[in-house]
């Protein structure tokens, strides 16, 4: 049950400040609770919180960390409906992908639990020349210390989750501002943690707006930033953040390829959810889809007739596959690309109307590649339909593209599978499967504009450590 009123949490404590922000209700657009706002004096005293407990947070033992973490899991899955069902109205998202997400959620706080145990370093032999004789080396990795977190709209849970969980099992006290238009997911995973034994000052997550969210980025007692969201605003935080070491987590403009060889069938029951689910609202989400020529008509067909018998509504229904995009002006933002790619020569094989925040689950061809909708990241319910003859060209149109976080493709040859592999200027390809797809421990980023940094938990681990050596000399 959705409460009327949240609080935020300062240096692990739940606390309220003399400002609220409205959350809205996606799909009916009525406001169906408020979160408390975080002053600049309350982000400034929960930074110095997070770097008070650093001592504390990195001395923590593996077993209490694990514990803390275990406990986490126990909770979501004793409020998975709660959390989903809070998912679905402040995010939009339809209940089956609202459900989808809290088992994420739960299974990236177990491989945390997991991890916390699996902190390893290596004996380094020294003696490689004479003068290092009766030298030994080791390392080990210890907590880089206070870390900054900025998490988007479109996962509100998993993508908070994906860095309060390697911080906790890393033993890194943190401060994170969710996204202002979801900000509820994120608060639910700090009530949680109020109810462990953390340090005080290990966590504080602080909904704010971001003319007041500055300290996030450029304040200098913090050691890492780690920002999810779009490329323009990541950059721009990067070239402000300092000495800090930055992760972002960015945009794409996902390929999926699918060649002669390929089940057809089987490719559009995967294309269907790697293009529309949730609306389209993921970096990762299928927008390019290259066709082998041979199959492309047949595709097409299919495609077309599939799509068009996807359901569209109210996010609450069961039975919803097309849900609201995250707000009118996105939606807004997307259909007037669709409309210029339409004036300028692409063709509308079906959807492109808009009712609000509410669009059609839209396929084109013959997009110019210069249009927006093809170059840019459409984060929408949108994809673009072009075919292929020649699989080595096809690879370099895959490359030609300001992003790279992952593709997908469709192939049997296992000879085509490695040389996509070695190809494809991207942090991940997926082989029989659209580039949607991710398992929460796997090692999960992009190159170019999509990012700089792994998640995937054992992979955050590292980014929030640093290696720490010990030399022994025998006399």
């Amino acid at each position: 049950m959705m409460k009327s009123q949240y609080p935020f949490y300062l240096a692990n404590k739940a606390t309220t400040g003399e400002k609220w922000l409205d959350v809205v209700d996606k799909y009916t657009h009525k406001t169906v609770s408020q979160v408390a706002i975080a002053s600049n004096q309350a982000i400034d005293q929960a930074i110095e919180a997070a770097v008070d407990a650093q001592s504390a947070m990195a001395a923590l033992p593996a077993f209490e960390r694990q514990a803390i973490l275990q406990h986490c899991v126990n909770r979501f899955q004793k409020r998975a409906t709660e959390l989903a069902d809070i998912l679905c109205i402040e995010a939009g998202k339809p209940i089956k992908d609202a459900k989808g997400e809290v088992s994420r959620l739960i299974d990236t706080f177990k491989i945390a639990a997991e991890e916390a145990t699996r902190n390893y370093g290596e004996v380094l032999p020294m003696d490689i020349s004479p003068r290092a004789k009766n030298y030994q080396g080791m390392w080990k990795r210890v907590p880089i210390g206070a870390c900054s977190f900025i998490s988007p709209f479109n996962f509100p849970l998993n993508l908070a989750a994906h860095k309060i969980a390697p911080a906790i099992a890393m033993g890194c006290p943190f401060v994170l501002k969710p996204a202002s238009l979801t900000p509820i997911g994120a608060l639910l995973i700090g009530e949680v943690l109020a109810e462990t034994n953390l340090p005080k000052g290990a966590f504080s997550i602080l909904p704010c707006h971001r003319n007041d969210a500055d300290l996030f980025t450029t304040d200098e007692r913090l050691k890492l930033l780690s920002f999810t969201g779009s490329p323009d605003v990541g950059w721009a935080l990067k070239a402000k953040a300092g000495k800090k070491k930055v992760i972002l987590e960015l945009g794409g403009n996902a390929a999926c390829l699918v060649d002669e060889d390929t089940d057809i069938d089987d490719a559009i029951d995967r294309m269907l959810v790697g293009a529309f689910y949730q609306s389209g609202q993921s970096c990762i989400g299928v927008q390019r889809i290259l066709i082998h020529e041979s199959i492309y008509d047949r595709f097409k067909e299919k495609f077309v007739t599939a799509t068009k018998n996807l359901i569209m509504g109210d996010p609450k229904h069961p039975d919803t596959f097309i849900g609201p995009m995250i707000s009118e002006n996105e939606a807004k933002r997307l259909h007037e690309w669709i409309n210029d790619a339409v004036n300028n020569g692409a063709k509308l094989l079906c959807g492109g109307n808009r009712n609000g925040n509410m669009l059609d689950a839209t396929l084109l061809e013959d997009v110019n590649p210069k249009a927006n909708v093809y170059c840019q990241e459409a984060f929408g319910p949108v994809a673009i339909l072009s075919n292929f003859t020649d699989f080595d060209q096809a690879l370099e149109e895959i490359n030609d593209s300001r992003y790279g976080l992952q593709v997908g493709i469709f192939t049997r040859d296992i000879y085509k599978a490695h040389q996509a592999w070695d190809t494809l200027e991207v942090g991940g390809v997926v082989i029989g499967d659209v580039p949607s797809w991710r398992v929460d421990h796997m090692p999960y980023g992009g190159v170019k504009d999509s990012g700089i940094g792994r998640e995937g938990i054992r992979f955050a681990m590292e980014d929030m450590s640093e290696i720490r050596l010990m030399v022994l000399r025998t006399p």
